[in-house]
């Protein structure tokens, strides 16, 4: 088992340093147990809906495993074990990112600062961004992931009737967006919880606003390095084309939103969330 578990970290480094990226940008931003409980809910969730799929169809449509790794890597219930984790760090970054469209900004030094509050991380807007966010990552993802036969990740899955776009079916974007909304859904819920007391492990790091947003693009630019390397020049292609102009509208919107606030804004994040880097500088 030892061994099993060695290999699966060792098999998939980058989704291991993904989620542990995310872990370092979480627990400062919602505290270690909210992160932890998240964590757990969101593999399950994700898992749950992996099962559900191959073995009915819904909410993915139908696919199935090639088990050809089980005997050195981690596999639960018929389900690679690294293929759930995936998702809990995908929707964190798709959330944050999210945050950082929605949220005033702020500027200290070379700092950019998003000045959440609590109705916007809580809100429907939020939801809806984060889990479209999260869709349009596996409009970039799928399409690698089913030529893995071509590079390390290996062929572990395939769908049982080739689909429209690049082999993937558009059954598969809807079961993601579905999908997408119940687990931002549930990251919000969890962030709810005990928002009386500072959650413990939460701390002012420097540039955290910037960093959800930041693994997200590193998860598209992965992607793309990937589906380079391996000849598919139309799948990056047609990657970057979806994402230039919503990138270029978020920068550029960012830039007209900076330090542009109102004193309301202001005061509402440091009431909600007094381990702000705004409210450190203050004292």
């Amino acid at each position: 088992m030892l061994d099993i578990l060695f290999d699966t970290v060792v098999m998939r480094p980058y989704v291991f340093v993904f989620f542990m990226v995310f872990l370092l940008i979480c627990i400062p931003h919602i505290g270690w147990r909210k992160t932890f409980t998240f964590t757990g809910a969101a593999y399950l969730i994700a898992f749950i809906s992996e099962k559900l799929s191959i073995s009915t169809g819904f909410p993915y449509g139908w696919y199935y495993y090639i088990d050809i790794t089980s005997y050195k890597e981690l596999w639960v219930w018929g389900v690679p074990f690294f293929d759930s984790l995936s998702y809990v760090f995908l929707t964190y970054c798709s959330y944050t990112t999210a945050l950082f469209i929605l949220s005033p900004l702020a500027t200290r030094g070379f700092d950019l600062i998003t000045l959440e509050t609590r109705a916007i991380r809580h809100s429907w807007a939020a939801l809806i961004l984060g889990a479209f966010l999260q869709t349009f990552l596996d409009i970039i993802i799928d399409p690698v992931a089913l030529q893995g036969d071509r590079w390390f990740l290996g062929q572990i899955y395939n769908y049982h009737e080739p689909g429209l776009h690049f082999g993937v079916p558009v059954s598969n974007y809807a079961g993601w967006l579905s999908t997408s909304l119940v687990l931002v859904a549930v990251l919000q819920q969890i962030d709810r919880r005990g928002e009386e007391k500072a959650p413990y492990g939460i701390f002012a790091m420097p540039f955290r606003s910037l960093l959800g947003p930041l693994l997200y693009l590193s998860v598209l630019i992965f992607n793309w390095v990937v589906s380079f390397y391996i000849g598919e020049y139309l799948i990056v292609l047609t990657g970057v084309f979806i994402f230039t102009l919503p990138i270029l509208m978020v920068i550029i919107l960012a830039v007209m939103r900076v330090n542009r606030y109102r004193e309301e804004e202001l005061q509402e994040h440091l009431k909600d969330y007094p381990c702000s880097l705004l409210n450190r500088i203050k004292e």
